[in-house]
């Protein structure tokens, strides 16, 4: 009888539990698909501006291959060099075109912030994935 109970109560928990806790899609388990929305530029000394990705260059459309660690644009790929999970988001780094780029992806829901930067200016994008 309490052998049946245990069944019974874990049987309700995982029916119980959001999908979003069972499917991990953003935990770097699959590969996802990124559109950028949002853009910012900032130059030193100025006001940052706001604008679409795709006036600053940033591509339309990212995917993110975490077991090849890439990041694959429609012109360019760039190596992932750094990744680690950390409170509710999975952190990513590297370099391209003489820029340092960090990534901080919501595990829980997809949404993506990235900087570029140099020693001159600072490039912040936003973006939405999911899975393929």
């Amino acid at each position: 009888m309490l052998k049946s109970l245990r069944v019974t109560a874990v049987a309700v928990l995982v029916c119980a539990t959001p999908s979003w806790v069972l499917s991990a899609d953003f935990d770097g388990s699959k590969p996802l698909l990124c559109a950028t929305i949002d853009a910012h530029f900032c130059d030193v000394g100025e006001v940052c501006y706001r604008t679409l990705p795709a006036i600053l260059g940033a591509p339309q459309f990212m995917r993110i291959n975490f077991a090849k660690k890439t990041i694959v644009g429609p012109n360019r790929s760039t190596e992932i060099r750094f990744m680690e999970p950390s409170n509710g988001q999975l952190l990513l780094q590297g370099t391209e075109l003489g820029y340092a780029w960090s990534v901080a992806l919501d595990t829980q829901t997809g949404a993506m912030s990235t900087t570029l930067v140099n020693h001159e200016d600072v490039f912040v994008l936003f973006a939405a994935c999911t899975p393929t």
